[in-house]
């Protein structure tokens, strides 16, 4: 087994796991936890093999990736309830889940179409997608309104994988420089609260003298 099927299935099971909490947070039924499971854990990948043109896509050509969102489903479902931090767990797991799915999805992208811009944006999008399906459905906070730095940390994995790769390093080589540098941006974002810088505009004008302005203008 390969060292990018390896990431291809840590990475599903990983973030199926955190769609699982999130339905553990919902105090949902089984079905429900199978459910948030599977979109989350093969919602960044369908996307990414639509986007590429790969169809049927993955979990259609192996049903292992269904089977593993169900095991990852039902094991949590029979867990959670001993877990008295389950937030904090669903966000390590996602960041673990996100490391090994920039690397997979900017790989795929990079085999696919040989062109590293590709190979970053398809990473970003396989690391990123899941989470955001699963906190929509969940009617959580989305993890692109958050503060904390995540798609930077997806790109940055992507980025790191691609140019390892560009330079000719060796598959595990490039693949650990890339999850080493999404897992400790993301790491680094949920324990010391990295952000990026933020837009600050000025104080706008309410309504009633935005109208007044435009009239005299």
């Amino acid at each position: 087994m390969s060292l990018l099927t390896i990431l291809d299935y840590a990475g599903i099971a990983l973030f199926a796991a955190t769609g699982a909490l999130a339905a553990s947070r919902k105090q949902l039924d089984l079905v429900g936890f199978l459910f948030f499971a599977a979109v989350t854990g093969l919602g960044g990948g369908t996307l990414r093999d639509i986007l590429l043109g790969r169809t049927p896509v993955f979990w259609v050509l192996d049903p292992t990736y269904i089977l593993i969102c169900v095991i990852s489903g039902a094991f949590v479902f029979c867990t959670a309830h001993r877990v008295e931090w389950r937030f904090r767990l669903l966000i390590w797991l996602d960041a673990i889940g996100l490391a090994a799915y920039s690397v997979l999805g900017a790989a795929k992208g990079l085999a696919a179409t040989g062109s590293p811009t590709i190979a970053i944006v398809t990473g970003a999008l396989t690391a990123a997608f899941g989470g955001i399906l699963r906190d929509l459905l969940a009617n959580e906070p989305s993890v692109l309104l958050r503060p904390e730095i995540y798609i930077t940390a997806a790109l940055a994995g992507a980025c790191g994988f691609t140019a390892a790769n560009a330079l000719g390093l060796p598959v595990y080589a490039s693949s650990g420089l890339g999850a080493a540098l999404a897992f400790g941006l993301r790491g680094g974002a949920i324990h010391y609260g990295w952000t990026l810088p933020r837009y600050r505009p000025r104080p706008g004008r309410d309504q009633d003298e935005a109208i007044k302005g435009k009239k005299g203008s």
